[in-house]
């Protein structure tokens, strides 16, 4: 039986076999006896990692520290909200931050986060897809679509379908603050990193 530690698009944890290409946390969600909580979140700084990192070996779920989750890739990482971390992905988060800046004025992480999390929290707007980055992704009960050339790519935990044309309004799934910084040119990377 898997864990329910990956998450989708839309930031559900879920238990499926897929194991996906990054790594993260939202902080403590196994109690101190080993027990998984109902939370969906301990702090507000979501972040992906890579799978790997300088040969380094931890436990998924250790009691009483922060519980590892998993992502298909990082598009379906930040779409949940969350962002790369600033220690083993260095280079993806300066990019970030870059973009960040360049969008919406100079952040720190916890600023960032910040932000992210009120957005995480709120509606989900309604969107035309076809007005979407590449890498955005929306979502309904017909399906979750990573947007790619103005077109939606169907997500499932064994990858993505062909390109199709999306109806023009369906909810945004990524917060809105990242689809800025993807629209000013943050690329979210494919494979494992």
């Amino acid at each position: 039986m898997p864990h329910r530690n990956r998450v989708t698009p839309w930031g559900e944890i879920v238990a499926v076999p897929a194991r996906g290409l990054l790594m993260g946390n939202r902080g403590v969600l196994i109690d101190a006896r080993g027990v998984q909580t109902r939370r969906r979140w301990t702090t507000r700084a979501w972040i992906a990692c890579r799978m790997d990192f300088q040969g380094r070996k931890r436990p998924v779920a250790p009691p009483g520290r922060w519980t590892a989750l998993f992502f298909f890739d990082d598009a379906a990482a930040l779409a949940a909200g969350h962002r790369p971390c600033g220690y083993c992905r260095r280079d993806d988060y300066v990019r970030f931050k870059s973009a960040w800046a360049e969008v919406h004025g100079e952040a720190n992480a916890p600023e960032m986060d910040e932000r992210l999390h009120t957005e995480r929290l709120g509606p989900r707007p309604r969107v035309d897809p076809r007005t979407l980055p590449d890498g955005a992704f929306v979502g309904d009960a017909r399906g979750t679509w990573r947007m790619e050339k103005r077109r939606g790519r169907l997500w499932s935990w064994d990858g993505y379908g062909k390109p199709l044309d999306l109806p023009p309004s369906v909810p945004l799934l990524t917060p809105l603050a990242i689809v800025q910084i993807l629209e000013a040119g943050y690329v979210a990377r494919e494979g494992r990193m």
